[in-house]
């Protein structure tokens, strides 16, 4: 049994034992004594928070930011509410926009450029009344662009036509008239005035003018707000114009001396020409 080896600091006599060679894989006696720091950590004399179970690290502040109070975000003070883009603390903002339209808004008994309106939809100072003549010249243009379908089709009837004969004995005629071929064109050409005549209608109920009103400046609005037709009341007012000519015509020239220069059919409709 071999004797211990002797701590130096006891007084007691002796000296360490020369070191031997440890096996492999045992771990390193180390003698007492002050352990030197390690690099990275400070040297005073408080205690240091190692890395074990149940300890935990020293917290080192992130970069740029100083430890102990919460950093405020990019452009803002800390401590005080920031407020939004382009807005000013501690006052509403308005929704955008605040501020009125420099014009009425559309429709409505209530718009102050009623009846007549400068503009599509009311918006602007009142329009001056169309002259009778103009509405006249606008009647003629579009009554024109209906005749060459009419035309067309008188020549295919009379073209298509056989001369009749009659039978001396017994006055019986036998022949003549159109063929069925050609009452079937002349057919096609009455169903395009038709169509081409519900066409300038619903230009009037949508824009206010057919194309001959737009040609001399003039449309059709209503009478209440300044606004178009549509043309479902565009169409009835077509219609109603066969009041104006029951009476010798004299709803047509009702305009002539009628303050509003309303025709019957307008003052049914509710509507006014005025100058586009």
């Amino acid at each position: 049994m071999s004797t211990p080896p002797q701590d130096p600091s006891s007084g007691a006599s002796g000296s360490w034992p020369p070191p031997q060679d440890a096996p492999p894989g045992a771990p390193q006696f180390q003698p007492p004594g002050p352990v030197p720091p390690q690099f990275g950590q400070p040297t005073g004399g408080y205690p240091q928070a190692g890395y074990g179970p149940g300890q935990q690290p020293y917290a080192q502040p992130g970069y740029g930011q100083q430890p102990g109070y919460p950093q405020p975000g990019y452009g803002q003070q800390p401590g005080y509410p920031q407020p939004g883009y382009g807005q000013q603390p501690g006052y509403p903002q308005p929704g955008y926009p605040q501020q009125g339209y420099p014009y009425p808004q559309q429709g409505g008994p209530y718009n102050p450029y009623a009846p007549y309106g400068g503009a599509p939809g009311g918006f602007g100072p009142p329009a001056p009344l169309a002259p009778w003549g103009a509405r006249v010249g606008a009647f003629l243009l579009d009554a024109l662009m209906l005749v060459p379908f009419w035309i067309i089709a008188i020549i295919v009837l009379t073209a298509t036509s056989s001369s009749a004969t009659v039978d001396p004995d017994t006055g019986m005629v036998t022949g003549g008239g159109p063929s069925g071929a050609g009452v079937a064109v002349a057919l096609l050409f009455y169903a395009g005035a038709f169509g081409f005549q519900l066409y300038q209608l619903y230009r009037q109920g949508t824009t206010g003018q057919t194309i001959g009103k737009k040609v001399v400046g003039i449309r059709v609005i209503r009478e209440s707000d300044g606004r178009y037709t549509g043309f479902g009341m565009s169409f009835v007012r077509n219609l109603a114009h066969f009041v104006d000519g029951i009476a010798c015509y004299i709803g047509f020239l009702w305009p002539l001396w009628d303050d509003k220069k309303q025709t019957f059919a307008d003052k049914m409709c509710s509507t006014v020409v005025v100058r586009g």
